[in-house]
Order: C-alpha cells, then sequence, then structure tokens
C-alpha cells in the first residue's frame, strides 16, 4: 500500500501504548505524514503529557497495565473534551465499548499501519490525498 503524502500539518498528536514496538510504529508513521507526534508509555503518563501540553488527538492504546485506556479516556472526556481520540486495541469488544466511552474512532492492531494517518487526517478535517 502506497505510503501517504506528508502534510504541512501543525497538528500535535499525542501517541500512547506501552509496547515500545507499537509505540515506535505510531509515532514513525505519524512523524512521516508532517504531525509533531508525543509519546507516554503508560495511562498515568499519558494523562501526565496532557496535562502540560494541548494536542488535537490523542492515539490511545487500550491494552495498557494500571491506569488502562478506559481510565485514561473516562478522564479525558470530563476534563479535555476538545480532543478526539483514536482508540487502537487488538480485542474488538474493546474498541466497540470505547466508542460509548467517547472514542470518536477506533481501529484493531492489525489495520493499524495502514489506517492510521489516513484516520488521524479524517479526524483533523484535513483532506485524504
Amino acid at each position: 500500500m502506497a505510503q501517504p503524502k506528508a502534510t504541512t500539518s501543525t497538528s500535535r498528536v499525542l501517541a500512547a501504548a506501552n509496547e515500545p514496538e507499537i509505540r515506535k510504529l505510531l509515532v514513525g508513521k505519524l512523524k512521516s505524514a508532517g504531525y509533531t507526534v508525543s509519546e507516554a508509555a503508560s495511562g498515568r503518563k499519558t494523562l501526565d503529557v496532557l496535562h502540560t501540553k494541548r494536542f488535537q488527538v490523542l492515539v490511545l492504546d487500550l491494552d495498557m497495565p494500571g491506569a488502562d485506556g478506559f481510565d485514561v479516556l473516562k478522564a479525558v472526556r470530563s476534563e479535555m473534551p476538545h480532543l478526539r481520540v483514536l482508540v487502537i486495541s487488538v480485542r474488538s469488544e474493546l474498541l466497540a465499548a470505547a466508542e460509548w466511552f467517547g472514542a470518536v474512532a477506533a481501529i484493531d492492531k492489525v489495520s493499524t499501519p495502514d489506517l492510521l494517518v489516513k484516520t488521524v487526517r479524517r479526524l483533523l478535517g484535513e483532506s485524504l490525498k
């Protein structure tokens, strides 16, 4: 599949996943698409980073130990209603549940490499060229 062209976006994206390989994939794909990307390896760290900088999109892995993705999602929905949250998980039942908790988009981890940038662009209202 062809790589999406890089944008000149000034949008800030936070990639939150506890698995280093997944985080590296998310960060690499988003940076190559032209986004300013920060990362977090735990639910607690995700909330800490969200309280220090403003982001337009949070890419959130639901499968994290400790403060899991649902804990983060609940906090984000009550404290940062402007933030668009894209959740990822290997468990499809969690993806459906996350949308009930306020996620605006959800993709399974298998599809993440192909759909990540396209979904973030859609959430930001950017052209899908």
